[in-house]
């Protein structure tokens, strides 16, 4: 247990706080939307009835307030699942460590992850600018499989028929898939947000099917992400954070769902013409009209 909890393993500030969230418990609140983009913190927060605590540290930013007398954080995460990893981590580090000691509380306290983003439609008939949530992640990271218990998250029968029908490449790592909260997706489904399998990408470019100067090994990854189905499962929008929020989540014992702005379809060839008014539209649905219900 001592060395877990290692200073080298447990990195904190001077003040205690977590080393990249720059937080202590009592800065966090349990619902937590998460957003990629920094500048996107305070546009949520703008929203907010009262801020009480506000810090940055590189691109993560949290501001903690509350909405019609419910206390919630926003936390900018970056891209990438590599970033998720850090920020999810830290957060369930000042939840449920005592930093001070750097022991394990011994009650475990649940938080709730909505992550705010973009996304672009891997459906044709899936509009720019509409929403949608992510029943499942797809991850095509492989960040679960570093984690004890993490394969046991795995559909292997959906995994499985996914890289055969994909020609899945060995070299590449194992895809996962996990679920969302049951609960917040059936809520959103009931607020007419899309809903499918959100596909998490290591990258923007060559992960997601875009050439630009270099080639890539798996031409054809959009049309098989595209067409596949397993059961009543299609993948619906391809982004770089679900897989980790939801297999992280689910391995601390917190619940999270993923609600994304498509921007982009990459069939239609079209992008969204006002994407700040559509996440500002994304933004007041999850405050104003989901909060509420969970």
């Amino acid at each position: 247990m001592a060395d877990l909890l290692a200073s080298s393993e447990l990195v904190l500030n001077p003040d205690s706080s977590v080393y990249h969230c720059n937080l202590h418990a009592e800065n966090l609140a349990d619902v937590v939307f998460l957003v990629g983009d920094p500048d996107r913190v305070p546009v949520v927060s703008s929203y907010f009835d009262s801020i009480e605590f506000k810090t940055q540290k590189r691109e993560i930013v949290t501001h903690t307030g509350t909405v019609k007398g419910r206390r919630i954080s926003v936390v900018s995460t970056g891209m990438g699942t590599d970033n998720i990893d850090i920020v999810l981590s830290e957060l369930d580090a000042v939840t449920n460590i005592d930093l001070k000691n750097k022991t394990f509380k011994p009650e475990h306290k649940q938080l709730t992850f909505i992550r705010m983003g973009t996304s672009g439609a891997l459906q044709r008939e899936i509009p720019v600018d509409s929403f949608v949530v992510g029943e499942y992640g797809l991850g095509l990271d492989g960040l679960i499989y570093y984690y004890k218990n993490g394969k046991e998250l795995n559909d292997e029968g959906f995994v499985g028929e996914f890289m055969k029908h994909t020609d899945w490449l060995p070299e590449l790592p194992k895809p996962y898939l996990v679920k969302a909260d049951e609960n917040m997706v059936a809520i959103a489904k009931g607020l007419g947000i899309f809903a499918g399998v959100t596909t998490t990408a290591t990258g923007f470019f060559g992960p997601q099917g875009r050439v630009l100067r270099l080639g890539i090994s798996q031409k054809h990854l959009n049309e098989r992400l595209s067409d596949f189905r397993y059961n009543d499962l299609k993948i619906t929008n391809f982004e770089m954070e679900t897989s980790a929020i939801y297999g992280l989540s689910r391995l601390m014992g917190h619940r999270a769902l993923t609600v994304n702005v498509i921007v982009a379809n990459r069939f239609s060839g079209e992008f969204s013409k006002d994407s700040h008014a559509s996440i500002n539209r994304l933004i007041e649905k999850m405050l104003f009209e989901f909060l509420p219900k969970i």
